[in-house]
């Protein structure tokens, strides 16, 4: 967009009702269909993303008992051998790739202009565009297991199992295509956080006053976007290989299988901290609230973050040690797999300082970070383990890995998250979560997790291995197993609690003031639910802690009342990337359908591609270029960038 050297800098106000339902009527959307679909508001995309990515955690737990009920004891034949391996191939996936990213960037979505002090995300069409394309590929990859032809070679999809010669239906491609489909959401979407952190910030918020939720999520797309291009080129290539005949993988046509395990694991543990990193932000983001104190040791906390993230591409062999490399690589990355647990060390130690110096308040949100803690540490310490080769080799492919990795992945990932709703809740509702619930559901959830993952750590020191359809009576794995499923069941039990808490407070929970919590970030400086333009007036930060700054600093430096109005259309402020200095007026779309209409486009390809109908696929891609200048053609509200003279 071009830019207006005349423009002045706009003017300060102070926020009153009359402005509030101007701004309000300008960022609301149309009514009906065209609304609905076409909506561009951050709120309504990260409310969507929650919902979606909440109901294939749903479907992947179903999974998950389903192959519990079939472990409880020896020699059972609940399932047959077949569906087993397509339950937990899609169970895998499910929970890996369909719900633990997306349920964070429904957060992101949903809190990060508001955490920023601004009215929307840097590209908003870009934005309802990754949601839509998550959607669609996300019933992509369930259209074979619909069929009772799903993915069954587990969600890591080794080679030459996942060739054609082994695996000749279309349960494979349908995996490798959906998977570049949901990478084009994911990578979109991290561009998009990537610009909003830069330079959508609200005035005088400069990159130490950046608060810590967006210091995970922006490290962690950081990193996919140099991630998620290696497993793409990898479903490509096996694609390739399956549809066309080339031998990427092939051995005997000069090919590699190894090439395949080295690069989806240099996805692979990037990926880990992709789903981890945002997580452990939202505890630092919320224990400190209800330890009355600011983080401890903020700083170092981000330090860490970036350095996880960065030592995460040095590890990705860790997970291919069993696989005859040469000695010299096994010490380089095992010595890396036990340096990455140093930052993360940081973050624990800084959640402990903070509730041992703070002065906690219990409530449902607090014992989920709490919790969160415990479980980081367990499956931190397993991880450790495995980072020994000579170990590794004995625990590899074993149940222990199974539990590290449900430690990792559910403590890490879906505590933090349950924790979150109960905290945020109130904002995007406007309604409070029911305690009484809330002590119940974490109970449940909390037993249940340990009693259903701890013993898979004994399983597989017993020597019970991975992917097992079933097993005999005399290996001794009987009652273990048992325990598991009971464990499991009770976890599920906690789950539907929680879900049966949320549908209750959103019908008739009590009405939520504008900061419940008493917390101290810009989130919770407007009203619960915010209104379509999140602030009246563009927030002026002075502190790390806006709301706080009379209790910290005596007096509030911050401006939350008064300042930059905007109003003149749909307007953001453009700051500096370091110091956050206002140095242009950024111009945001209204609704439009131009999002869901090449999602939908993309989403043609796709099938025609999986089912070698190449007409469909080539009308696809033709059709894209109108939708293309469809979305690019310039409109009228848009206008231009104006700069802000100084």
């Amino acid at each position: 967009m071009a830019a207006n050297p005349t423009f002045q800098t706009p003017e300060i106000v102070v926020a009153d009702e009359e402005l509030h339902r101007k701004l309000e009527h300008m960022w609301s959307d149309p009514p009906g269909i065209h609304g609905w679909l076409g909506t561009t508001d951050h709120k309504k995309i990260g409310k969507r993303y929650l919902f979606t990515a909440f109901v294939f955690l749903i479907v992947g737990g179903l999974e998950a008992l389903g192959m519990r009920l079939q472990l409880a004891q020896p020699n059972e034949h609940l399932l047959s051998p077949g569906l087993y391996n397509q339950f937990f191939s899609m169970h895998g996936f499910t929970m890996i790739f369909l719900y633990a990213l997306p349920i964070l960037s429904g957060f992101s979505n949903y809190l990060w202009p508001l955490i920023l002090g601004t009215r929307d995300m840097a590209f908003p069409r870009l934005n309802a565009f990754t949601y839509w394309v998550f959607l669609l590929a996300g019933i992509f990859l369930y259209i074979g297991f619909w069929n009772g032809k799903g993915t069954d070679v587990g969600w890591f999809n080794y080679v030459p199992l996942a060739e054609r010669a082994y695996n000749p239906d279309w349960n494979v491609d349908v995996y490798s295509l959906g998977m570049i489909f949901l990478g084009i959401s994911t990578t979109a979407g991290a561009v998009n956080f990537i610009a909003t952190m830069f330079r959508t910030r609200a005035p005088g918020m400069s990159i130490s006053r950046v608060p810590i939720m967006i210091w995970g999520t922006l490290v962690s797309n950081i990193g996919i976007l140099f991630a998620v291009p290696a497993v793409s080129l990898d479903f490509l290539m096996l694609w390739l290989d399956r549809r066309f005949g080339t031998q990427f993988f092939n051995p005997s046509a000069g090919g590699r299988p190894l090439l395949w395990q080295h690069l989806f694991w240099i996805f692979g543990h990037p990926w880990v901290y992709a789903i981890v990193l945002p997580a452990m932000s939202i505890v630092s983001q919320g224990l400190p609230v209800y330890c009355r104190r600011p983080l401890v040791a903020h700083s170092a906390v981000v330090l860490a973050t970036i350095l996880t993230m960065v030592l995460g591409f040095g590890v990705w062999v860790h997970h291919m040690f069993a696989t005859g490399l040469p000695v010299i690589a096994l010490g380089f990355f095992a010595a890396a797999s036990f340096v990455i647990v140093i930052p993360s060390a940081v973050s624990v130690f800084a959640w402990v300082a903070t509730i041992w110096t703070g002065r906690p308040v219990f409530t449902t949100a607090f014992k989920f970070f709490a919790a969160e803690i415990v479980l980081f540490v367990i499956g931190g310490v397993s991880g450790f383990m495995t980072a020994a080769v000579p170990l590794d080799w004995q625990l590899t492919d074993t149940y222990f890995v199974v539990a590290h990795l449900h430690y990792v992945l559910i403590g890490i990932n879906v505590f933090p998250v349950i924790g979150g709703i109960y905290h945020w809740f109130p904002k995007m509702t406007g309604r409070m979560m029911n305690e009484r619930l809330g002590w119940w559901n974490f109970w449940l959830m909390f037993i249940g997790f340990n009693l259903g993952f701890f013993p898979m750590h004994i399983s597989g020191l017993e020597g019970m291995p991975r992917r097992i359809y079933t097993y005999p009576a005399n290996l001794g794995w009987g009652d273990l197993n048992l325990v598991t499923t009971i464990g499991s069941f009770v976890f599920a039990l906690g789950v539907l609690l929680f879900v049966i808490n949320v549908v209750r407070s959103r019908i008739k929970g009590a009405p939520a003031p504008a900061n419940p919590w008493d917390a101290s970030t810009l989130e919770w400086a407007t009203t619960s639910p915010p209104p379509s333009h999140n602030f009246t007036v563009i927030p002026q930060v002075a502190s790390l802690d806006p709301l706080w700054e009379e209790r910290l600093e005596g007096s509030r430096q911050s401006l939350l009342e008064e300042g930059p109005v905007l109003d003149h259309e749909h307007e953001i402020p453009g700051t500096t990337v370091l110091d956050a200095e206002p140095d242009v007026i950024l111009k945001m779309p209204h609704a439009t359908l131009a999002p869901i209409s090449l999602a939908l486009l993309i989403a043609g390809t796709f099938v025609g591609l999986l089912m070698s109908m190449w007409w469909v696929a080539a009308g696809c891609l033709l059709a894209m270029i109108p939708a293309l200048l469809w979305w690019f053609w310039p409109s009228p509200e848009l206008g231009f960038a104006e700069r802000v003279r100084p």
